[in-house]
């Protein structure tokens, strides 16, 4: 259960970043300081206190919400999510991302943490949490997932999106969401 867990965790943050708000903030941030290494840190440090935190409070749900209960609400949260996914974010164009005192890595940080909050990837991670009981294993996992979309969005910046459909990206990520939300539901150990 541990590995599927972290694997679970992986790929379905890794998917459901693509084409993300945050991802788009990554490129933005990229394209504009041109110091990749203050960057990905910045995520790296706001993916982890942001995910911990979702994560804990998944678990913690688990343990307030009777498990028949916490099964529909899972399997219709992941559902949701799924639907969700098929809505593609925007850069938010009218928010001044001015380097000022907190240099790179900490603007990074600090951007990355509030524009993670109420994220798919947010819930995704909350979701995961409480299907898993593992907070740790959840946090590392959607970590790394958050990384595997993100580094190569700063270190190749524009390249990237060029190349890839960020639809398709989108609707695989969205299948993901659905088909653990359905197994879910019909009681089926994902």
């Amino acid at each position: 259960m541990t590995f599927e867990a972290f694997a679970v965790s992986t790929g379905v943050v890794a998917l459901g970043e693509m084409g993300d708000k945050t991802q788009l903030l990554a490129l933005v941030l990229a394209a504009r300081y041109r110091a990749p290494w203050p960057i990905i840190s910045g995520i790296l440090v706001a993916t982890l206190a942001n995910h911990l935190g979702a994560a804990a409070l998944g678990t913690w749900l688990t343990r307030v919400i009777d498990p028949d209960r916490m099964r529909w609400v899972l399997g219709a949260s992941f559902l949701a999510v799924a639907l969700w996914m098929l809505v593609p974010d925007r850069p938010d164009e009218s928010k001044d991302r001015r380097l000022g005192r907190l240099g790179v890595f900490g603007l990074t940080t600090v951007a990355f943490f509030l524009v993670e909050m109420g994220d798919k990837t947010q819930i995704a991670t909350v979701m995961l949490a409480a299907r898993y009981d593992a907070v740790f294993i959840v946090t590392a996992g959607t970590t790394l997932g958050m990384l595997a979309a993100n580094v190569p969005a700063v270190l190749l910046g524009d390249r990237i999106v060029q190349r890839v459909p960020i639809a398709w990206v989108h609707r695989i990520a969205a299948i993901a969401f659905a088909s653990i939300g359905v197994a879910i539901l019909a009681g089926l150990h994902v």
